[in-house]
């Protein structure tokens, strides 16, 4: 009968467990890889800046891990969808625009700058966040960019009912308060 009990003690710790963890179906798309990347390399990043004499820039890539690392949570769990306050794709798109950048400038320095192993080691990673972090960026860029045109990139691009685009001059002008816009 103990046996009974204690597995029956399990079940709810296994669920807890399971909840938290990443879904197989998000891991396995495009943004779970891409979010599973970047977490792996800041980790791997932020180890290697811990273990080297470039030990300054090791806070970039922990904040880039916590980042990615909520942001993996946030929509494996479908978290975001909570809040609809924020606009998630472009709070992610800043996110990643910085961290490739920021990433990319303490690679170059730990490189070229600090002559030991680890330093060595994590600009090599850092260098690989950064193609990842960009690749994400791209992505997003691209996701917001069909979402503001108001259609998917299949679609044919809205007829401009005999405007000839080549020629389009858009000159705002005040008249009394408000903006007109004039097409040449």
């Amino acid at each position: 009968m103990g046996d009974i009990e204690a597995s029956d003690s399990n079940r709810p710790r296994q669920t807890v467990i399971h909840s938290l963890l990443p879904s197989k179906e998000f891991i396995s798309s495009r943004k779970g890889l891409l979010l599973l990347g970047e977490v792996v390399l800041s980790f791997i990043s932020f180890v290697c800046f811990a273990a080297s004499t470039a030990a300054a820039f090791v806070t970039a890539p922990f904040i880039e891990f916590l980042a990615a690392l909520f942001l993996l949570f946030a929509y494996s769990t479908k978290f975001n969808e909570r809040f609809k306050g924020f606009h998630w794709p472009l709070m992610d798109f800043l996110r990643c625009v910085s961290a490739s950048i920021i990433f990319f400038i303490i690679s170059i320095i730990s490189v070229s700058k600090y002559p030991d192993g680890a330093s060595k080691a994590a600009g090599v990673f850092g260098f690989v966040a950064t193609i990842i972090f960009a690749l994400d960026f791209y992505f997003i860029f691209n996701e917001l960019a069909n979402f503001l045109k108001g259609g998917d990139p299949s679609e044919e691009p809205p007829n401009t009912q005999g405007i000839n685009t080549d020629l389009l001059f858009i000159l705002p002008f005040k008249h009394l308060g408000s903006v007109r816009f004039f097409y040449f």
